[in-house]
């Protein structure tokens, strides 16, 4: 598949830099794949959308906190952005600025709050980093009393909001899941109280976790999409969950997001060799859906709208026609008429349900 295909235009306009005043007020596009129809809603009538015997899985993960700000002992500025875990929770890969000035041996850290030490350079340009946490147990509490919410470069703004400690949050974001380094974004349109309505109304969620990392941003930059060497991200999916993704007789699986999506399709291809502990599976994610896959556990899939050259593109383009080509054409021709009806684009925008 030609990578051209995924650009398209986007006026500076439609990406939102601010979430919605409430979650389930955003927008929801709706995408009828048999008919081709396309209907305007907002989220919060999502219940009455949902065909029967819907079942929602969605990515209970915890965004981190985990921008850093930190000194060079010459007092030059450091941002660190932790990414994951190295071989103990105190190493761990990470983003530096200025990573020019910060090579193998280099020193940054912050008086009483934490001293840093990088340990090696990744090819990928990831820092690997052992971290002294002075005022906290461990660097994962730290980044809790200090850290800031990594939000996207696309999210430009003067002065970090609070707010986005909480709304760059999904409400059902699991304490003890807090791995990753963005946010499962179609999950940010869930209030409470739409959830509340979905499970009295009998459309149960089941949880799984892919830890997510920045590479879904990272733009494709091979000729060829399936050329691109794709991330590989950590996944559990409960027992409980997997048995709810078996097929039966008039169910709709639906995915929460393409990370949700992500992890299914790979448990199901690779259900038979994956590591099982105490019940829960647990695998890498290294599969790259683009057109033509064919999807094995999806049925519908909730989304938001994604970045041009975006794997995720890619993934929503080969769910709009499996075992076609053409998806990525009719999805740019759909963004076209989001972007005609002022619909908010990217990690604070709006939403897409294909159905």
């Amino acid at each position: 598949m030609d990578t051209k295909l995924l650009d398209f235009d986007l006026p500076d306009e439609c990406i939102a830099q601010v979430p919605a005043k409430q979650r389930d007020q955003s927008r929801l596009l709706l995408v009828d794949r048999q008919s081709g129809r396309l209907e305007h809603h907002i989220f919060r009538e999502l219940p009455g959308l949902l065909p029967s015997g819907s079942r929602l899985f969605r990515n209970n993960v915890r965004v981190i906190k985990a921008r850093l700000r930190g000194n060079r002992p010459t007092g030059g500025e450091v941002e660190c952005l932790l990414l994951h875990p190295a071989n103990s929770l105190d190493q761990w890969w990470c983003l530096l600025k200025p990573g020019r000035r910060l090579k193998p041996g280099s020193t940054f850290g912050l008086d009483g709050k934490y001293s840093a030490k990088v340990l090696a350079k990744s090819e990928s340009g990831q820092y690997r980093v052992e971290f002294y946490p002075l005022a906290a147990a461990s660097i994962l509490e730290l980044t809790r009393l200090m850290g800031e919410m990594p939000l996207p470069p696309y999210i430009r703004r003067n002065v970090p909001d609070l707010e986005d400690s909480e709304r760059y949050q999904t409400i059902y974001a699991h304490p003890e899941k807090e791995t990753a380094a963005a946010a499962p974004t179609a999950g940010l349109h869930f209030s409470p109280e739409l959830i509340e309505q979905l499970e009295r109304e009998g459309v149960p969620f089941y949880d799984l976790t892919l830890n997510i990392g920045l590479d879904t941003f990272q733009p494709v930059q091979s000729e060829k999409v399936e050329d691109h060497p794709i991330h590989k991200e950590n996944y559990e999916i409960p027992e409980s969950t997997s048995n709810a993704l078996l097929p039966y007789p008039d169910g709709v699986r639906i995915a929460i997001g393409t990370t949700s999506a992500r992890a299914m399709e790979h448990w199901w291809i690779n259900r038979q060799t994956i590591q099982k502990t105490e019940g829960t599976f647990q695998a890498e994610a290294d599969l790259l859906i683009f057109p033509p896959y064919r999807f094995n556990v999806t049925d519908a899939l909730l989304t938001n709208f994604h970045l041009p050259r975006s794997t995720l593109l890619c993934l929503v383009s080969a769910f709009l026609t499996p075992g076609e080509t053409w998806g990525i054409n009719w999805l740019k021709a759909i963004y076209g008429e989001a972007i005609k009806s002022e619909y908010r684009f990217f990690s604070y925008g709006d939403a897409m349900l294909i159905l």
